[in-house]
């Protein structure tokens, strides 16, 4: 059950944490009222703009109200990555962050972490690229991450409840680990990533620490689950402190014929599934969106398809006690990132959200609040 009804949650590891939970308005059916009715939470990422700019973020009035009745937990889309906080590797920047974060706490609503250390090359900063770590590299490297954890998890404190901890570590193409400046420093990534993961749990001794990737049930992703699979074996035989997966969900339709896709795709995805939570890791659906590949331009037949295959994956997920929560990235198409990402080929706009453009419900919302409604009550 969830904090917020006076009880505490639990990883799938034993270790309890609060959720404190967003409480549903009295009469709401927002999406997240119906997560609560089964010991879960619901929300969505949101993002930093100025008063008056027509931004996916909580200045926007429209987009704010979005947030309110659906969300019982939000988290920055961008604005916590290193790009973000860390101009140089001597100075912090924690204006946009803290403007959101106080949004958040003004409307009782806890704010996930992402992340803590993106270990990939081209998503660290070009100056942590190119820094000179000097006659002593391990402990300059050490003393660089130590320092960037511990500033920011003591920063907000027990306001966030749950970090990214490591992003995307794994390269789906071969499933080794990547390598950064930072971790060919520090002499590998493994010792990275763990540093990473003790760091987060000294300064941050409250919060449920996840390990966040985008391996996912389509096609071609076998490698990646192997790759990230071989990771949390890894951290498990070294002690390192990791309570659950984050599977980001960033879903590819497959094509009009909804129900064979997933019939094909529900094997594989759910040994995959099995394998983590048998290792005794949790599952938060993190990131979630729809991709509407393979679908025509007609915005009915397209947004039925999206539906349907939202629906497919979060009854295969919400099948997993583990799972307790789910967030969207983006509640609107307005201001998805998929549409700068990847256009479709016709060059019609992607619909990715629940919301669409002018902040209408479409079906992919429906799929997702029935699925809520039929998943099975967390204990």
């Amino acid at each position: 059950m969830l904090a917020g009804l006076g009880l505490v949650g639990a990883t799938a590891t034993g270790r309890a944490f609060a959720q404190t939970p967003h409480p549903a308005h009295p009469g709401s059916t927002g999406l997240n009222a119906l997560a609560a009715a089964k010991g879960m939470r619901l929300g969505s990422c949101f993002a930093y703009g100025q008063p008056g700019a027509d931004r996916g973020s909580f200045a926007n009035p429209a987009y704010a109200a979005l947030l309110k009745r659906d969300c019982g937990l939000l988290v920055g889309e961008n604005e916590m990555k290193w790009q973000a906080l860390r101009p140089s590797a001597t100075r912090f920047d924690f204006a946009r962050f803290d403007a959101m974060m106080a949004w958040a706490t003004a409307n009782a609503m806890p704010v996930r972490g992402h992340n803590l250390l993106w270990h990939q090359p081209k998503w660290m900063p070009r100056w942590e690229e190119t820094h000179n770590f000097g006659a002593t590299p391990v402990r300059a490297a050490e003393r660089l991450l130590v320092d960037h954890i511990t500033t920011v998890c003591r920063r907000y404190g027990t306001r966030i409840p749950s970090y990214d901890v490591v992003n995307e570590a794994v390269n789906p193409a071969d499933g080794a680990l990547y390598q950064t400046a930072l971790s060919r420093a520090m002499g590998g990534a493994e010792p990275t990533l763990d540093l990473a993961f003790h760091t987060a749990r000294a300064a941050a001794p409250h919060a449920q620490l996840v390990y966040n990737d985008y391996m996912s049930w389509e096609p071609g992703n076998a490698t990646h689950r192997a790759g990230v699979l071989k990771l949390l074996e890894g951290f498990k035989a070294r002690g390192v402190p990791v309570d659950a997966l984050g599977v980001q969900s960033h879903l590819v339709t497959q094509g009009t014929d909804t129900r064979a896709t997933i019939a094909a795709l529900d094997g594989d995805w759910r040994r995959f599934l099995d394998a983590v939570t048998g290792m005794g890791y949790g599952l938060v659906i993190t990131e979630l969106d729809v991709r509407d590949n393979g679908l025509p331009a007609d915005i009915a037949v397209r947004d039925r398809g999206v539906a349907d295959f939202t629906r497919g994956y979060l009854d295969l997920m919400f099948a997993y006690p583990a799972v307790r929560d789910v967030l969207l990235w983006g509640m609107t198409d307005r201001y998805s990132w998929i549409e700068g990402f990847e256009p479709r080929k016709d060059k019609v706009p992607r619909r990715p959200c629940p919301y669409d453009s002018a902040f209408k419900p479409k079906p992919m919302h429906a799929a997702i609040a029935a699925a809520l409604t039929a998943a099975p009550a967390r204990v």
